[in-house]
């Protein structure tokens, strides 16, 4: 695999057992993503999206197939493994936020640097706070916070550890128009100053056309692979 490519998924397939019988929610599935590139996954609901970013993300497991995460072939190896290479250079940002309520908005950010050891600088946290809007709000706990706020300190959250590569996950499905154009702005904006790759799951098409590449799922399968020309 080229250096320049930060994953590599090759005949991807995921198989589930049901009482029903084997259920196949994607099949065959290959593309690959260079280092710094932005690439938008889109489908009908039950397409397999959220299975397919998981799988890349090493969240599960595929049945068959390979993924190749920032050189490092992820399907075979164990959880605990997985979450070494998630924790070394993946950062998450979630349709429903996932923040922990009992904590702050700046002790959220800063709980990927805590899950790593060491001392915690909290000014690496509450200066990304501050670039995304929320200077402010540092010590306001997530029910004092609107739905837009709590997403970009999941943003916030997501990118504090540096991270290689950022799955996001439907990230402006709970949100507004306004406040959803405004989360786009900011994870592209933090996404160039910062060279990271960005997969994205997402229903909105215009926020997929925002990226290099749209990969189109039906049933499983790739039907659709298109560059996007932003010239």
């Amino acid at each position: 695999m080229s250096v320049q490519t930060i994953l590599n998924v090759q005949r991807l397939t995921k198989t589930y057992a049901t009482a029903a019988g084997p259920l196949t929610v994607l099949q065959e599935v290959s593309f690959a993503i260079p280092a710094g590139g932005t690439c938008a996954i889109v489908g009908p609901s039950g397409s397999g999206k959220t299975t397919l970013l998981g799988l890349c993300a090493g969240l599960d497991q595929p049945s068959t197939g390979i993924v190749e995460l920032d050189g490092r072939e992820i399907g075979g190896m164990s959880e605990d493994q997985r979450a070494l290479v998630r924790n070394d250079c993946v950062g998450f940002v979630f349709q429903n936020f996932q923040l922990i309520p009992t904590l702050t908005a700046l002790e959220n950010v800063l709980v990927p640097l805590e899950l790593r050891g060491g001392r915690v600088p909290d000014s690496a946290g509450a200066e990304l706070l501050a670039r995304v809007g929320l200077g402010d709000r540092c010590d306001h706990y997530p029910v004092q916070l609107s739905g837009g706020e709590q997403q970009r300190v999941a943003l916030a959250r997501a990118f504090i550890n540096r991270p290689r590569i950022l799955f996001c996950d439907e990230p402006t499905g709970n949100l507004d128009g306004d406040t959803a154009h405004a989360m786009a702005d900011l994870i592209f904006g933090l996404n160039r100053e910062r060279g990271t790759t960005l997969v994205l799951v997402t229903h909105d098409l215009e926020l997929a056309r925002r990226t290099q590449r749209v990969i189109r799922l039906r049933s499983g399968a790739v039907i659709s692979d298109e560059m996007i020309s932003h010239g």
